[in-house]
């Protein structure tokens, strides 16, 4: 199999077809500025985080079978799902292994997984010698990591993710602290 050389910034892609990226790390990494990089060189990027949440409506099978995990506690009077309700009940536990996170995966990933890959083969058949990018926060710890090619780990400093979190949800530095250390005990170093 011909493997696709890298220089320093770009990747020839072989005679193979498409090239399969994901971009992972954990929560408040900077996944998207990376992603946001490269969708600007050209290369087609699709965030799990969006396919969950458009899974996660009202009518779909992923929606029904959270609801009914998890209760109509964690929706929103329009019905919609709250998704901090939803975060406070799947990372309950002070450890996440006691908590309702794995319960949550094996609801969301499998959805999400197929339709990252129906979108990944519609790249496919459009662009034949391109670049699909996935950016996952899981991607190592949901096993998905064999779908791709090449993987690209974003990290930074728990600092700097407690002031994205800060900025991205609008609290205080304490608060996204606790919440960023919570949720990163369920993601891999």
């Amino acid at each position: 199999m011909d493997i696709p050389s890298c220089g320093q910034f770009f990747c020839e892609v072989s005679e193979a077809g498409l090239l399969k990226v994901g971009v992972t790390g954990g929560i408040s990494s900077g996944k998207s500025v990376v992603g946001e990089m490269f969708a600007a060189l050209g290369v087609a990027i699709i965030d799990a985080d969006h396919i969950a949440h458009a899974l996660m409506q009202p009518g779909e099978t992923v929606y029904a079978e959270v609801v009914r995990h998890f209760g109509v506690g964690i929706l929103n009077p329009d019905g919609t799902v709250n998704r901090s309700k939803l975060a406070e009940a799947a990372f309950r536990a002070p450890n996440w292994k006691g908590s309702r996170v794995q319960e949550l995966n094996r609801i969301v990933h499998p959805a999400v997984i197929e339709k990252q890959e129906e979108w990944m083969n519609e790249i496919g058949r459009k662009q034949p010698q391109g670049i699909a990018m996935v950016e996952a926060a899981l991607i190592v710890e949901a096993g998905a990591a064999k779908r791709f090619d090449r993987l690209i780990m974003v990290t930074c400093q728990p600092e700097q993710r407690f002031q994205r979190w800060a900025k991205l949800r609008k609290v205080d530095q304490d608060a996204a602290a606790r919440e960023v250390t919570r949720r990163m005990a369920a993601q891999l170093p």
